[in-house]
């Protein structure tokens, strides 16, 4: 192996590489500019859509209550529900989306609840849709007021306090460090990103190498020259690594910017309305964001192996091809091997063990989740690296012999 050589076809290809636009627009524009912009973009949306449906008091309609006017007052003159009149086809107007929720409320209410009796009450809602559910939330809040004003003055009747029927309160508190609230709630997310660029960033440059080569009949050329196979097939393999790192760096800095400053600037848009629950979402999102520096470097560690397994297969995998169109058929699935991994990997409950260590990126992305956590499990974490780069060793060693078989290299 000459090193001479292999970096004179690294160059080469590095020249090649930065001169071809689609190999520009997957290392640089896109995780630069479209992944973080798309995603400021989903936070702006969901954010606006929240703050318009918290703003905004739902539509209801009372059924029924027309003897117990103490109680159907209360809930009309309330002032985060909006009562319309009753109309037909109710339960058609709220799958419709044009109601948001309906109180059928028994009959004799005000009178069963004066002989301290327990009526039922339901409320007709469209179950998993964002505005019917504030609708019921604000309906639960409102007759959960209204019942403790009922027992505060049936307690009072009885000369009793509300505390003797609340003889212990429960509370919560979080003695988690933010790094690991944070790590808990969005680490999942980040290895899976993170593996994709890696992976996109690799293809498009392993096929153009590749199949591409073959396609404009620049293969010939370059086996002429007087340089070994395997230095030609490290170089290519070293360009291929080049613009997976090089995707996932400008996706690791374009997205610590975004985070930083999008994510203070929401921060301070939430605080601003100045209520208590605005100020636990903002502390809460502030927890989220917060991640470990030092767990970050452990991900981007343990990505390297698996950015050389993606490299290295993809490189074997186009030299089959004998166009650019052809490897795109043979490359292009390979996203959902590396998809449902992830995935799985950010599931709730799916745990960092022996087995599943040695599955390869799904391995990665739990050791991922446990590290920007701040936890460190040295032993599984030295066993997902090793069998990483063997895996990795394979893949490598299969580029090389596919490289030196004719039939694959000439293959029309």
């Amino acid at each position: 192996m000459n090193w001479t050589n292999i970096l004179t076809v690294y160059l080469k290809e590095l020249k090649d590489s930065l001169r071809d636009r689609r190999t520009l627009i997957s290392m640089v524009v896109i995780p630069t500019i479209a992944m973080p912009g798309l995603f400021a973009l989903v936070a702006f949306i969901s954010f606006k859509v929240a703050s318009e449906v918290a703003a905004t008091a739902p539509t209801i309609m009372v059924i029924g209550g027309d003897d117990s006017p103490r109680v159907r007052g209360a809930l009309i003159a309330h002032p985060t529900v909006k009562v319309l009149p009753i109309a037909g086809a109710w339960k058609q107007q709220i799958a419709d989306k044009q109601l948001r929720a309906a109180v059928e409320l028994p009959a004799g209410l005000d009178a069963a609840l004066e002989r301290g009796e327990s009526p039922g009450i339901t409320v007709y809602n469209y179950d998993g849709e964002m505005r019917s559910g504030r609708a019921v939330q604000e309906v639960r809040a409102f007759f959960s007021a209204y019942a403790e004003t009922i027992v505060v003055a049936r307690l009072g009747e009885r000369g009793l306090t509300p505390a003797a029927i609340k003889p212990l309160v429960v509370k919560t508190e979080n003695v988690a460090p933010p790094e690991k609230v944070g790590g808990n709630v969005i680490g999942g997310f980040i290895p899976y990103f993170f593996l994709i660029l890696a992976f996109t960033g690799a293809m498009y440059t392993a096929m153009d190498l590749t199949a591409g080569e073959k396609e404009r009949g620049t293969m010939e050329t370059l086996l002429c020259s007087p340089v070994g196979r395997g230095d030609i097939v490290v170089g290519k393999f070293l360009m291929i690594l080049t613009a997976s790192l090089g995707t996932v760096a400008c996706s690791l800095v374009s997205m610590g910017v975004t985070l930083t400053v999008g994510g203070a600037l929401l921060v301070q848009k939430i605080g601003a309305a100045g209520t208590a629950a605005a100020t636990r979402s903002a502390d809460r999102f502030s927890a989220m964001m917060t991640l470990d520096p030092l767990g970050l470097i452990g991900v981007l560690g343990m990505l390297l192996p698996m950015v050389v397994l993606f490299s290295a297969a993809l490189f074997a995998i186009s030299l089959l091809a004998k166009n650019y169109k052809e490897a795109q058929t043979y490359v292009s699935p390979l996203i959902i091997v590396i998809l449902m991994p992830a995935m799985i990997g950010m599931l709730p409950g799916v745990e960092l063990n022996w087995r599943l260590a040695l599955v390869p990126v799904l391995n990665v992305s739990l050791a991922s989740k446990e590290l920007v956590s701040g936890v460190w499990h040295w032993d599984l974490l030295a066993l997902i690296f090793g069998s990483s780069c063997v895996y990795a060793a394979v893949a490598l060693w299969l580029a090389v012999k596919m490289f030196n078989r004719e039939d694959v290299i000439f293959r029309a």
